[in-house]
Parts: C-alpha cells; sequence; structure tokens
C-alpha cells in the first residue's frame, strides 16, 4: 500500500484538499495522511512549535511520499515548508500538485499562487547540505530543521549545489492534467525517484 502525506493550506484549501484526498483514496490500494482535524492542529500549535514539529514528524513517518497541494497562498506557509524539509531529509518522494483550479465549497476556483518547490532550496557545501527559503523576495537560511549529511539523501543531485526544490521534483496542474486519473501515477513516479 502506497502511503502518501498531503501537506497543504488548511485554513484555505481544505475543501479542495478534501476532494483530491478522497478521490486517492478511493482507489482501494492507498492510504493518505497528513490530513488532521484542525482543532489538533491549533492545539500542537498553541502548545510550542517543538510539539507541532514533533507532530508533523510523527505525520510524516511511514509516508514514502509528500505531496503538497497548492493554492493560491500554500508557498508562504511555515509548516508546509517545514513539511517538505523534512520529507527531502528522510528521501521521500516529493511532488506538487496545484489545486487552485478545483472549486472551493462556494464554488469558485482561486488564482495560482508561486510554487512551493520554487520557494525551497537545497545547498551542497562539502559532504553537507542545508537549506534556504525565499522570505520577501530574497533567500534567506531555513531555520526549522538542520543540516544533514550528503550520503543520507538519495536523490541524484549531479552537479546541483545550489538549486530550488523544484529543479529535482515535479509539479502538476491538478485539473488540466487530470488529476483525479493521474495523482497515482505522479505519485508513483515521485516514488521511485527516491529509490521507493
Amino acid at each position: 500500500m502506497r502511503r502518501t502525506f498531503f501537506s497543504f493550506h488548511y485554513d484555505r484549501d481544505h475543501w479542495r484538499a478534501w476532494q483530491v484526498r478522497n478521490s486517492w483514496v478511493t482507489k482501494g490500494d492507498r492510504e493518505s495522511r497528513g490530513f488532521f482535524d484542525s482543532s489538533v492542529f491549533e492545539s500542537k500549535k498553541r502548545t510550542s512549535d517543538a510539539a507541532l514539529k514533533e507532530f508533523l514528524r510523527t505525520g510524516l513517518k511511514n509516508c514514502g511520499v509528500t505531496c503538497v497541494l497548492a493554492g493560491s497562498q500554500t508557498a508562504h506557509r511555515r509548516w508546509v515548508r517545514y513539511e517538505l524539509v523534512r520529507s527531502f531529509m528522510a528521501g521521500k518522494g516529493i511532488l506538487c500538485a496545484k489545486i487552485h483550479r478545483r472549486k472551493n465549497s462556494a464554488g469558485a476556483v482561486d488564482t495560482a499562487g508561486p510554487n512551493p518547490l520554487d520557494q525551497l532550496a537545497f545547498v551542497v557545501t562539502g559532504d553537507r547540505i542545508s537549506f534556504k527559503e525565499m522570505k520577501n523576495g530574497t533567500w534567506v537560511p531555513y531555520t526549522d530543521a538542520p543540516s544533514l549529511a550528503r550520503r543520507e539523501v538519495p536523490y541524484a543531485l549531479g552537479s546541483k549545489t545550489n538549486h530550488t526544490f523544484a529543479t529535482l521534483f515535479s509539479t502538476y496542474d491538478y485539473v488540466t492534467e487530470d488529476g483525479y486519473n493521474n495523482l497515482g501515477r505522479w505519485i508513483e513516479t515521485a516514488a521511485r525517484q527516491a529509490g521507493r
């Protein structure tokens, strides 16, 4: 069974994300993670950043792939970025599915936002990998996760030493590229890329 962690902007895109999740799990051989009750998420957030980080790391465990469901403002969410960086550190398959064209509960579509994979970067320095994030149009060090040894990462980085996540991982449009029928294939491609 392929376990996939879905990362998304809970407040803004919950309805759209649930539609995608429901189409995913109805296929029978799949399991989703990352769909938390908002009250649980908010209570962890109020407790401490450390408690929320542990909660999210636990949610990521036993998932081979992380799929960020990108709406208009997803790329700017601290905890979406945390889930993506932690997924990179764990060597998970990673992909982005743009969901802004999906209708929300009021029947409205949204505007496209920045790709979350374009807002995070990895930097190889010697045998270490650290991370950067885009904030207010400037690349700054990512401080919510430590660096790691290069040998711990399964991705084929080649000569890439300072690149965005988007140079490694694919992005799809859930509506125009028929995500209902193709999400499974996209997830399998991401898993294979990570050797899973």
